[in-house]
Protein backbone atom coordinates (compact mmCIF):
# COMPACT_ATOMS: atom_id res chain seq x y z
CA UNK A 1 0.00 0.00 0.00
CA UNK A 2 1.47 3.54 -0.90
CA UNK A 3 2.04 5.79 1.90
CA UNK A 4 -0.03 8.85 2.69
CA UNK A 5 0.67 12.01 1.01
CA UNK A 6 1.85 15.08 3.18
CA UNK A 7 -1.35 17.81 2.50
CA UNK A 8 -0.27 20.29 0.52
CA UNK A 9 0.59 23.52 2.67
CA UNK A 10 -2.34 25.96 3.56
CA UNK A 11 -1.96 29.84 2.16
CA UNK A 12 -0.76 30.88 6.44
CA UNK A 13 1.65 28.23 5.64
CA UNK A 14 2.94 29.43 2.57
CA UNK A 15 5.82 32.12 3.12
CA UNK A 16 8.54 33.70 1.23
CA UNK A 17 10.01 33.20 -2.39
CA UNK A 18 8.40 29.79 -3.74
CA UNK A 19 10.73 26.72 -4.77
CA UNK A 20 10.10 25.81 -8.40
CA UNK A 21 9.90 22.24 -8.71
CA UNK A 22 11.87 19.96 -11.09
CA UNK A 23 10.40 17.05 -12.98
CA UNK A 24 12.95 14.41 -12.50
CA UNK A 25 14.25 13.53 -8.63
CA UNK A 26 15.89 15.88 -6.87
CA UNK A 27 19.90 16.39 -7.61
CA UNK A 28 19.42 15.00 -10.72
CA UNK A 29 20.72 18.37 -12.39
CA UNK A 30 23.90 19.10 -10.40
CA UNK A 31 26.03 22.26 -10.90
CA UNK A 32 27.77 21.47 -14.41
CA UNK A 33 31.10 22.16 -15.43
CA UNK A 34 30.96 24.78 -18.68
CA UNK A 35 31.51 22.13 -21.22
CA UNK A 36 29.16 19.48 -19.41
CA UNK A 37 26.83 22.12 -19.16
CA UNK A 38 27.18 22.93 -23.27
CA UNK A 39 26.70 19.02 -24.04
CA UNK A 40 24.24 18.97 -22.10
CA UNK A 41 22.30 21.71 -24.03
CA UNK A 42 23.35 20.47 -27.06
CA UNK A 43 21.87 16.93 -26.52
CA UNK A 44 18.48 18.27 -25.02
CA UNK A 45 18.45 20.56 -28.16
CA UNK A 46 18.83 17.43 -30.84
CA UNK A 47 15.99 15.61 -29.23
CA UNK A 48 13.86 18.98 -29.22
CA UNK A 49 14.94 18.88 -32.96
CA UNK A 50 13.91 15.52 -33.37
CA UNK A 51 10.33 15.81 -31.59
CA UNK A 52 9.80 18.70 -33.87
CA UNK A 53 10.35 16.83 -37.00
CA UNK A 54 9.46 13.11 -36.79
CA UNK A 55 7.14 13.14 -33.03
CA UNK A 56 7.82 11.92 -29.37
CA UNK A 57 8.40 8.67 -31.04
CA UNK A 58 11.53 9.27 -32.69
CA UNK A 59 13.44 10.54 -29.38
CA UNK A 60 15.95 7.24 -28.71
CA UNK A 61 18.75 7.53 -27.14
CA UNK A 62 20.48 6.62 -30.20
CA UNK A 63 19.13 8.50 -32.45
CA UNK A 64 19.90 11.73 -29.90
CA UNK A 65 23.51 10.16 -30.04
CA UNK A 66 23.26 10.77 -33.79
CA UNK A 67 21.67 14.08 -34.15
CA UNK A 68 24.01 15.46 -31.61
CA UNK A 69 27.12 13.71 -33.23
CA UNK A 70 28.07 11.77 -29.87
CA UNK A 71 28.63 8.41 -28.45
CA UNK A 72 25.34 6.47 -27.15
CA UNK A 73 27.30 6.11 -23.71
CA UNK A 74 27.16 10.25 -23.22
CA UNK A 75 23.41 10.14 -23.93
CA UNK A 76 23.40 7.46 -21.60
CA UNK A 77 25.54 8.69 -18.97
CA UNK A 78 23.81 12.50 -19.04
CA UNK A 79 20.39 11.19 -18.75
CA UNK A 80 20.28 7.65 -17.61
CA UNK A 81 17.50 6.25 -20.39
CA UNK A 82 14.80 7.51 -22.26
CA UNK A 83 12.35 8.61 -19.52
CA UNK A 84 15.04 10.96 -17.88
CA UNK A 85 15.72 12.64 -21.34
CA UNK A 86 11.93 12.91 -22.10
CA UNK A 87 11.80 14.43 -18.14
CA UNK A 88 15.10 16.85 -19.00
CA UNK A 89 13.23 18.29 -21.75
CA UNK A 90 9.92 18.95 -20.20
CA UNK A 91 11.82 20.56 -17.10
CA UNK A 92 12.77 24.12 -19.09
CA UNK A 93 9.16 24.58 -19.70
CA UNK A 94 7.74 23.43 -16.40
CA UNK A 95 9.86 26.28 -14.89
CA UNK A 96 9.23 28.66 -16.87
CA UNK A 97 5.37 27.84 -16.50
CA UNK A 98 5.78 27.52 -12.43
CA UNK A 99 7.90 31.19 -12.45
CA UNK A 100 4.95 32.62 -14.17
CA UNK A 101 2.06 31.69 -12.02
CA UNK A 102 3.96 31.92 -8.60
CA UNK A 103 5.63 35.06 -9.20
CA UNK A 104 4.99 36.22 -12.72
CA UNK A 105 2.86 39.24 -13.64
CA UNK A 106 -1.20 39.14 -13.57
CA UNK A 107 -3.74 37.14 -14.79
CA UNK A 108 -1.61 34.34 -14.39
CA UNK A 109 0.46 35.49 -11.55
CA UNK A 110 -0.12 37.13 -8.18
CA UNK A 111 -2.32 40.69 -8.24
CA UNK A 112 -5.40 39.00 -9.99
CA UNK A 113 -8.82 37.82 -8.91
CA UNK A 114 -8.97 34.15 -8.25
CA UNK A 115 -10.92 33.12 -11.05
CA UNK A 116 -9.14 35.44 -13.38
CA UNK A 117 -5.66 33.59 -11.79
CA UNK A 118 -7.76 30.26 -12.62
CA UNK A 119 -8.94 31.44 -16.25
CA UNK A 120 -5.19 31.85 -17.08
CA UNK A 121 -3.99 28.80 -15.61
CA UNK A 122 -5.76 26.56 -17.43
CA UNK A 123 -5.37 28.53 -20.63
CA UNK A 124 -1.28 28.73 -20.22
CA UNK A 125 -1.71 24.85 -19.55
CA UNK A 126 -3.70 24.09 -22.87
CA UNK A 127 -1.73 26.54 -24.72
CA UNK A 128 1.56 24.68 -23.47
CA UNK A 129 0.06 21.26 -24.01
CA UNK A 130 -0.66 22.26 -28.12
CA UNK A 131 3.22 22.62 -27.73
CA UNK A 132 4.97 19.59 -26.52
CA UNK A 133 1.87 17.83 -26.51
CA UNK A 134 3.68 14.76 -27.88
CA UNK A 135 6.53 14.39 -25.49
CA UNK A 136 3.89 15.21 -22.59
CA UNK A 137 2.51 11.77 -23.22
CA UNK A 138 5.54 10.36 -23.93
CA UNK A 139 6.63 11.70 -19.73
CA UNK A 140 2.96 10.69 -18.55
CA UNK A 141 3.39 8.82 -14.84
CA UNK A 142 2.07 5.62 -14.95
CA UNK A 143 -1.21 5.06 -12.73
CA UNK A 144 0.87 4.72 -9.36
CA UNK A 145 2.38 8.03 -9.55
CA UNK A 146 0.15 10.15 -11.57
CA UNK A 147 -0.98 12.36 -8.73
CA UNK A 148 2.20 11.72 -6.16
CA UNK A 149 4.90 13.68 -7.99
CA UNK A 150 5.59 16.85 -6.62
CA UNK A 151 5.13 18.81 -9.85
CA UNK A 152 1.10 17.19 -9.95
CA UNK A 153 0.98 18.13 -6.34
CA UNK A 154 1.70 21.55 -7.21
CA UNK A 155 -0.71 22.73 -9.62
CA UNK A 156 -3.23 20.72 -7.78
CA UNK A 157 -2.15 22.68 -4.34
CA UNK A 158 -2.17 26.48 -6.71
CA UNK A 159 -5.51 25.76 -8.11
CA UNK A 160 -6.97 24.58 -4.52
CA UNK A 161 -5.50 27.91 -2.74
CA UNK A 162 -7.05 29.89 -5.83
CA UNK A 163 -10.68 27.97 -5.54
CA UNK A 164 -10.28 28.34 -1.51
CA UNK A 165 -10.07 32.35 -2.19
CA UNK A 166 -13.22 31.85 -4.86
CA UNK A 167 -15.68 30.04 -3.14
CA UNK A 168 -14.83 29.38 0.42
CA UNK A 169 -16.41 26.61 2.18
CA UNK A 170 -16.40 24.65 -1.52
CA UNK A 171 -14.28 20.99 -1.05
CA UNK A 172 -11.48 22.96 -3.23
CA UNK A 173 -9.54 19.64 -3.18
CA UNK A 174 -11.65 17.93 -5.13
CA UNK A 175 -12.65 20.32 -7.15
CA UNK A 176 -9.00 20.60 -8.19
CA UNK A 177 -9.06 17.24 -9.36
CA UNK A 178 -11.97 18.10 -11.49
CA UNK A 179 -10.69 20.98 -12.90
CA UNK A 180 -7.02 19.32 -13.82
CA UNK A 181 -8.83 16.51 -14.95
CA UNK A 182 -9.45 18.60 -17.80
CA UNK A 183 -6.12 19.56 -18.14
CA UNK A 184 -4.99 15.99 -18.78
CA UNK A 185 -2.30 15.65 -21.60
CA UNK A 186 -4.17 12.33 -22.80
CA UNK A 187 -8.26 14.01 -22.78
CA UNK A 188 -6.47 16.95 -24.67
CA UNK A 189 -4.99 14.36 -27.13
CA UNK A 190 -8.41 12.50 -27.82
CA UNK A 191 -10.39 16.09 -27.93
CA UNK A 192 -7.56 17.77 -30.30
CA UNK A 193 -6.68 14.74 -32.48
CA UNK A 194 -9.45 12.28 -31.78
CA UNK A 195 -12.04 14.46 -32.05
CA UNK A 196 -10.84 17.14 -33.88
CA UNK A 197 -11.92 20.27 -31.60
CA UNK A 198 -9.92 23.33 -32.10
CA UNK A 199 -7.59 25.30 -29.51
CA UNK A 200 -9.95 28.11 -29.38
CA UNK A 201 -12.82 25.88 -27.78
CA UNK A 202 -10.90 24.14 -25.36
CA UNK A 203 -10.08 27.66 -23.94
CA UNK A 204 -13.36 28.52 -24.13
CA UNK A 205 -14.67 25.27 -22.64
CA UNK A 206 -11.86 25.96 -19.59
CA UNK A 207 -13.09 29.64 -18.77
CA UNK A 208 -17.02 28.07 -19.01
CA UNK A 209 -16.03 25.21 -16.81
CA UNK A 210 -14.41 27.78 -14.36
CA UNK A 211 -17.14 30.12 -14.14
CA UNK A 212 -19.86 27.72 -13.89
CA UNK A 213 -17.50 25.60 -10.76
CA UNK A 214 -16.85 29.53 -9.40
CA UNK A 215 -20.33 30.86 -9.81
CA UNK A 216 -21.91 29.59 -6.60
Amino acid sequence: MSAALTPFPSPEEITGEPELLQLGPAGDEPCLRADAARNRARLLDAAARLIAEHGAAAVTMEAVAAAANVGKGTVFRRFGDRTGLLTALLDHSERKFQAAFLTGPPPLGPGAPPVERLRAFGVAMLRRAADELDLQLAAEPDAERRYSVGVRRLHHGHVVLLLRQAVPGADAELLAHTLLGYLNPVLIHHLTRQCAMSQERLEAGWSDLVDRVTSG
